[in-house]
């Protein structure tokens, strides 16, 4: 029995000390990095150690880890358009990208349902706030991914759309009922109804669901009772990261979280930092307070996936110009209009930028691709912190889900910001969520693009081009 193969540590590419490889875990999971590294590192794996899940969080596209390849907007956007074969699409060039690279497990897509506009962590991450609208394009996307050759993971079961707090810094409570609960799991259903791969767990707790109040991950009465007796799941069980505060809180350290996790339930271990400790402990506990049975049949399962997908990287393209060409007009196609009239002015356009999302442990992307793609429309854009009066003016805010600030919106001090130096002429354009713009963000004339990667700036720019004052 390989307990090894239990363990998929992280892997941070183009980071000074990339995290080492292990002999036998069952696979890694993959941050940041080219496309090219990514290509070069899993063919690297495979031949070393040989049937490899090797997984990244690509929820909005390949490009959202790897750059070269093709990015996609939040999920949000996508479906705000109630486009299912736009879903489709956007699945199964995900996964044909991934695949090309040597990723063959995408964790996406989220079939949490945006009840809580509270919530800091999830927000433009999910496909909406309607359970049959999200179960809905949850089904046309692991479609689309199976079509491009990859495994599919709904996340996070079973539903982290009503909580308040992010699971990366403390353990969630949902109090919702159990009949109120029934609606997070649409989509979860929707994803076993077509015959989703994996789902990941969600390191929050509902005493609706398990009385004791332990998270959903370390919680057998969830997983086994719920996920696997009465919907019927029987894929594999990977647990959110296992560094992340919602279960350490509940477990106290790695080691006996992946204990609890697989008792629970749990087959693919995600994420642990001390992979050496975990597998100790599971060491320590087998035969004792860990059946051996339980263990072999997450290792079964492990085995089942690896089985059901080609582990090596597809001599397939990626970043072609097709499909960057068709990511764009998707993208240009979900820029809002919150209130008023935006329109792109005549003459030198002074660009002042508020960027809410500069602080946490890893960067913002570069905020330049809005004005160059501005100046590339031929549009006379200045960037400037002190707007005249002379020339008309846009004010660029910035403000994505990030899971270091535990909240969803706009900072106090970001809205002070747009304040100073908006006019009643002034063009904001929100990089986030359009309802953060309806009651707090100033502007008579506000449009949203949902979020501030490269691809969402160049939508943003290309979309106030198509809106010109006459």
């Amino acid at each position: 029995m390989n307990l090894t193969r239990l363990l998929f540590p992280a892997i941070r590419l183009g980071s000074p000390a990339p995290a080492p490889t292990i002999n036998g875990v069952g696979g890694y999971i993959l941050f940041g990095g080219t496309a090219e590294e990514a290509k070069r590192l899993t063919t690297e794996l495979q031949a070393r150690h040989n049937g490899l899940l090797i997984a990244a969080d690509l929820e909005r596209g390949a490009g959202q880890q790897f750059t070269g390849a093709t990015p996609l907007p939040p999920l949000a956007a996508i479906g705000a358009l109630d486009d299912t074969e736009v879903t489709r699409r956007a699945g199964e060039l995900t996964a044909r990208e991934a695949r090309a690279l040597g990723v063959n497990w995408i964790y996406a897509p989220v079939a949490d349902v945006d009840f809580e506009p509270r919530n800091p962590i999830v927000g433009t991450r999910s496909f909406g706030t309607d359970p049959s609208m999200v179960a809905k394009h949850v089904s046309a996307w692991i479609r689309g991914c199976h079509e491009g050759g990859a495994l599919a993971c709904a996340k996070h079961f079973p539903g982290h759309g009503r909580t308040i707090a992010d699971s990366h810094a403390e353990l969630p409570c949902v109090d919702a009922s159990a009949e109120q609960l029934q609606a997070d799991l649409e989509p979860f259903r929707a994803a076993i109804d077509a015959r989703v791969d994996s789902m990941m767990t969600a390191h929050v707790a509902y005493p609706a669901l398990d009385a004791s109040g332990a998270p959903a991950t370390l919680s057998k009465t969830i997983l086994s009772e719920l996920g696997r007796s009465k919907l019927g799941f029987d894929g594999l069980f990977v647990t959110d990261a296992l560094n992340m505060a919602g279960v350490l809180e509940d477990a106290h350290d790695e080691g006996a979280a992946a204990v609890r996790a697989l008792n629970a339930g749990c087959d693919a271990l995600l994420y642990p930092e001390d992979a050496r400790g975990v597998l100790h402990a599971i060491e320590r506990a087998l035969g004792s307070t860990l059946p051996p049975e339980r263990v072999q049949q997450a290792l079964n399962r492990i085995e089942a996936a690896a089985a059901r997908v080609d582990c090596a990287p597809a001599a397939t393209e990626y970043g072609r110009a097709e499909d960057r060409e068709w990511a764009t007009g998707i993208a240009i196609r979900t820029v809002r209009v919150v209130r008023g009239t935006p329109r792109l002015p005549r003459g030198t356009v002074q660009v002042v930028t508020v960027d809410d999302d500069l602080g946490g442990p890893f960067p913002a992307p570069s905020r330049d691709v809005f004005i160059d793609t501005l100046r590339e429309l031929a549009v006379d854009a200045r960037v400037t912190h002190e707007p005249t009066a002379d020339d008309a003016l846009i004010v660029a805010v910035y403000c994505d889900i990030r899971a270091w600030k535990g909240r969803p919106g706009l900072s106090q001090a970001s809205i002070a910001a747009v304040r100073r130096v908006v006019r009643p002429d002034a063009v904001v354009m929100l990089f986030g969520h359009p309802r953060l713009a309806q009651d707090h963000l100033p502007g008579d004339h506000v449009a949203a693009a949902w979020g501030g990667e490269w691809l969402m700036q160049q939508a943003a720019a290309r979309w106030l081009a198509q809106h010109r004052t006459q």
